[in-house]
């Protein structure tokens, strides 16, 4: 076992990309299991679920984490590799049954993606995560993990920055305020597109359901499996990297013909990063989504940067209810908390 030494009281890049506000209304129940918040001065427990990390990326993450206050926590066995993967599936369910046990790590962020989760499903103990729920974050091939533990634990889960990738300073690659009103437990605040901010209407309306989702690919591979995704009733949150249009097509028609967006409320493309089949293609991505997805019935909009992004990655809670309003504007109001017990110190911050 491995707590990063480093600097503490560094302040954290404050660059936004989003209009954050808060506000206050009526909170909605929501019958899912909430995290503690996550404050500064809490340990943050690291695993590697996928693919195998490079130690250079881990440190330059774990001070980026120093510098927000937080003191990361990692296990030796974090660095062994088998074939493409951290280790082997049995290490990997253990690390992470045992940050879920210990009573010290008050949040577990994935130290990145990769290829692998699909291998924890069976192996994991899904009871310490119910007897122990606390703060997980990740995207990519965590998409896996994160809708699974919101379906079979209801607990909610956090898209958002992983540990080599997102936390590096000079990157401009996390999104710091919807970091904190996501894990620090805020209520009643909203993502609105500004310029810059990339977001923009695809079908307009205006719906309210708990938000779900994640990287596309990942939804599409729980098809068919014990560990599909759940969809009725959500805003569903879509993104991917790297994908070309086709691809995109192919899989958002695998979810429509398996019924999974019958019974959505709306649905927020991401970023969808490097999506394209060539650069003089002639056509957009935004047209191939709204092919597809254009005759639902319900408000869709594109180009929220959560997961794989080139800047400024925000924080998404799964899990909790959400409205999506998609006119000339959109907003994106996430309409309880997502974690408990917001300090009055946190709270004078908001």
């Amino acid at each position: 076992m491995y707590c990063w030494p480093g600097l503490r009281n560094s302040s954290a890049r404050a660059s936004f990309s989003f209009k954050i506000q808060t506000y206050m209304g009526q909170q909605s129940p929501n019958t899912r299991v909430k995290p503690a918040a996550l404050m500064p001065g809490d340990t943050v427990g690291i695993v590697a679920p996928a693919s195998p990390i490079q130690r250079n990326l881990l440190d330059a993450g774990c001070l980026a984490l120093f510098r927000m206050g937080y003191k990361p926590f990692f296990l030796d066995s974090i660095f062994e590799q088998d074939l493409y993967f951290a280790g082997s599936t049995q290490r990997r369910a253990r690390e992470l049954e045992e940050m879920f046990r210990r009573p010290e790590v008050k949040a577990i962020i994935c130290a990145r993606g990769g290829y692998g989760c699909n291998y924890l499903l069976d192996e994991l103990d899904l009871d310490v995560v119910r007897e122990n729920p606390k703060i997980f974050v990740g995207y990519s091939d965590a998409t896996t993990l994160l809708t699974w533990f919101a379906d079979a634990a209801k607990l909610v889960t956090f898209h958002g920055p992983m540990i080599t990738r997102d936390f590096d300073d000079a990157a401009d690659l996390l999104h710091v305020a919807s970091w904190k009103s996501s894990l620090e437990g805020r209520s009643h605040w909203e993502i609105a597109a500004v310029p810059g901010s990339g977001i923009e209407p695809i079908v307009t309306g205006e719906a309210e359901g708990t938000l779900y989702g994640g990287c596309l690919s990942m939804l599409a591979a729980s098809l068919g499996t014990p560990y599909a995704i759940k969809t009725d009733e959500t805003i569903l949150f879509i993104e991917d990297i790297g994908a070309k249009p086709f691809q995109v097509d192919r899989m958002l028609m695998q979810l429509k013909l398996a019924g999974k967006f019958s019974g959505v409320r709306g649905i927020i493309f991401g970023e969808m990063l490097n999506c394209v089949q060539q650069h003089d293609q002639g056509y957009k991505l935004q047209e191939v989504v709204k092919r597809i997805v254009g005759d639902l019935g319900v408000p869709v909009a594109y180009g929220l940067r959560s997961g794989h992004v080139s800047k400024q990655n925000v924080t998404l809670p799964i899990g909790v209810r959400a409205k999506l309003h998609v006119s000339d504007s959109v907003r994106l109001s996430i309409l309880e908390a997502a974690a408990t017990a917001m300090t009055p110190q946190a709270a004078a911050k908001s």
